[in-house]
């Protein structure tokens, strides 16, 4: 790793905390809805408690966004609702870790840490599961929407698809444990338990763009976005 990397990491660090200044510092999924007031369109950043970078700040340990094709409508609140789960009806506190990797991850960690049903075990990851199994893993989607919930998070509009992408994109790629070690977990950290080895080697929550290279000049898009937040 580059000093050249460090400083750029540190720059990405200290444009976050501009935002998290401008935004009133960040929310939680738990707390939020779709009138809690988004931007249309966006990149979001997850923290999570114990999880520092240097000099104790909060490490990113998830980054996202949406809508990166011509034709999809979808939103960023419609994005960050996937993640969060289902606050009503019948499965109230659970969610669909089918329409939301995040969750589908966060539940592989969890059925390392603890003990599940085997048939939950064997159809989590079973993207054609049926109605029944699906019921039986109710209880772990549970856990998946409080730990999702209770972890902070920031958004930065970003109403171009293009710039969206890049940002994504260039900040996995920037912070990825497995090119450089600058972003690295705790020991206890609950993705080492996930059973992708991009999620417990990146120190992210995320598998596309934990091998690429980043382009610096995403933080000049970055900060000009985050100066108009």
């Amino acid at each position: 790793m580059s000093a050249t990397q460090i400083g750029d990491i540190q720059k990405f660090y200290d444009l976050l905390g501009e935002l998290g200044d401008k935004l009133g510092g960040p929310r939680k999924l738990k707390d939020c809805a779709a009138s809690s007031g988004w931007p249309t369109h966006g990149v979001y950043f997850f923290f999570e408690d114990d999880e520092t970078w240097v000099n104790g700040l909060p490490r990113v340990v998830r980054i996202g966004t949406h809508a990166l094709t011509a034709t999809s409508k979808t939103k960023l609140w419609d994005r960050l609702s996937s993640h969060r789960g289902i606050v009503a009806g019948s499965r109230a506190g659970g969610g669909n870790h089918r329409s939301s990797i995040f969750r589908l991850h966060v539940g592989t960690a969890l059925l390392a840490q603890n003990e599940w049903p085997s048939d939950v075990r064997s159809s989590w990851r079973d993207s054609n599961a049926g109605y029944s199994a699906r019921l039986a893993e109710h209880s772990l989607e549970q856990s998946v929407t409080q730990q999702i919930g209770a972890m902070p998070f920031l958004w930065l509009a970003v109403p171009h698809r293009e710039d969206r992408g890049v940002i994504e994109r260039n900040s996995i790629a920037l912070l990825s444990c497995r090119r450089s070690n600058a972003n690295s977990s705790s020991p206890q950290w609950l993705g080492l338990r996930a059973d992708n080895e991009k999620v417990r080697t990146s120190a992210l929550w995320n598998v596309n763009h934990v091998d690429d290279e980043y382009d610096p000049r995403f933080l000049s898009i970055f900060s000009k976005l985050v100066k108009n937040a």
